[in-house]
């Protein structure tokens, strides 16, 4: 749906811009959703979390660019370097909740959490990628029928189309 490059503010802080692909910029539905995902993004605010530093909806383009985080993703780690320890493993688990706990208290629902969308940092792992979130208080804008998200991930219950994914269900799958 876009590409995302690694840019810098005026200040000289390193971000991740996400520019969508000219054609969805010129899809009134896809930015319409494009505009809810940023908003909702914005609201989210945890330790383990990327903050919006800026977007701009109006551009020939639309992109967001959130901080960046440098650092490996889970996916890469474990696949480097095998499976956490237990300990590790735990550690993460905690941190990735709160971060979780941090999206869903801003009524956000994040849809693609799994390994590649949790950056690994010295501060902690740091959840990324809220392209596919939702505004729970919003109403789905995706054609009737479609899941979004990435199916080894999903919750059972959301792949079968009974309800939104509950936040219990999110953690386990990664």
């Amino acid at each position: 749906m876009g590409r995302v490059y690694l840019g810098r503010t005026p200040a000289g802080s390193a971000v991740a811009v996400k520019v969508v692909h000219r054609e969805y910029a010129g899809d009134a539905s896809f930015r319409k959703r494009f505009q809810q995902e940023v908003a909702a993004a914005r609201r989210v605010q945890g330790l383990y979390t990327v903050p919006v530093v800026d977007a701009d909806l109006r551009a020939e383009e639309p992109w967001l660019a959130t901080a960046y985080v440098p650092g490996p993703s889970l996916q890469y780690a474990v696949a480097e370097s095998g499976p956490l320890s237990a300990d590790a493993a735990l550690g993460l688990i905690a941190r990735v909740a709160e971060a979780l706990q941090s999206i869903h208290a801003a009524d956000v629902i994040h849809r693609d959490l799994k390994p590649s969308n949790i950056i690994l940092t010295a501060e902690g792992p740091k959840v990324i990628d809220f392209g596919i979130a939702r505004a729970a208080d919003v109403t789905a804008v995706t054609a009737t029928g479609m899941r979004t998200g990435t199916p080894a991930y999903m919750a059972p219950e959301y792949i079968r189309g009974r309800t939104s994914p509950r936040p219990v269900m999110s953690l386990p799958s990664v």
